[in-house]
């Protein structure tokens, strides 16, 4: 009987026991408890997700040719697109073609050129025939091969008189800019250069288009 009745003690402190640890509340762990539990995604990643899934690439020609159809809109949008795209193009030519500094070519940019361009533009230049008489001295060229002789010397002495008309603008316009921008770096050689092709450009064929007429002070 005592056997029976320690068997039956025994028997109910593990039970007891086993229903304390049962009832005994989880604590949970401070990882699953602070934060959410998981890396934040990244901003590209956020963004994908929005976006949705990636469109697979095509597999044959004609779907790929569908597809930039597709993404390049209808036939009226497009001409729109180029309609305003043509205009914007012209708006900056005109605006480069009025001296306006924002549009104008880095090598057109900043008051030394503007004024370099001026004094030329304000002068007459020898230089300036170059370009119609070389034609007209080409053409003459297939008018007889007797004159060929007279033509190569005129050539020469043409381009004698540039060289020399070159010198004298290119040392011109140097001493008047040093004059009027005593502290800038642009000058010798290269704005000698600048202001040559400039003078041996027909005056309606200058761009940026002349600001001064010919014979004004500058």
């Amino acid at each position: 009987m005592k056997l029976l009745r320690r068997g039956n003690s025994d028997n109910s402190d593990g039970d007891d026991s086993k229903s304390v640890e049962s009832s005994a509340p989880i604590e949970s762990s401070p990882a699953e408890s602070v934060g959410k539990g998981r890396p934040t995604p990244k901003r590209r990643e956020a963004e994908t997700r929005r976006r949705g899934p990636v469109a697979p690439p095509p597999m044959t020609g004609k779907e790929a040719r569908e597809r930039r159809k597709a993404n390049r809109g209808s036939k009226d949008d497009r001409k729109q697109a180029s309609s305003e795209r043509r205009a914007a193009s012209s708006e900056r030519r005109e605006r480069m073609l009025a001296g306006e500094d924002k549009y104008l070519l880095p090598r057109d940019k900043g008051p030394v050129r503007a004024f370099t361009r001026n004094l030329v533009d304000a002068r007459r230049n020898l230089v300036g025939l170059f370009m119609p008489l070389a034609l007209l001295l080409i053409f003459a060229l297939f008018l007889s091969p007797g004159v060929q002789a007279f033509v190569t010397l005129a050539m020469f002495v043409m381009m004698l008189f540039m060289v020399i008309e070159g010198v004298y603008i290119g040392r011109q316009i140097n001493n008047r800019v040093r004059e009027r921008f005593p502290d800038t770096e642009d000058g010798g050689f290269k704005l000698g250069w600048y202001a040559f092709v400039r003078a041996s450009q027909l005056r309606k064929m200058r761009a940026p288009k002349p600001q001064v007429e010919r014979g004004a002070a500058v």
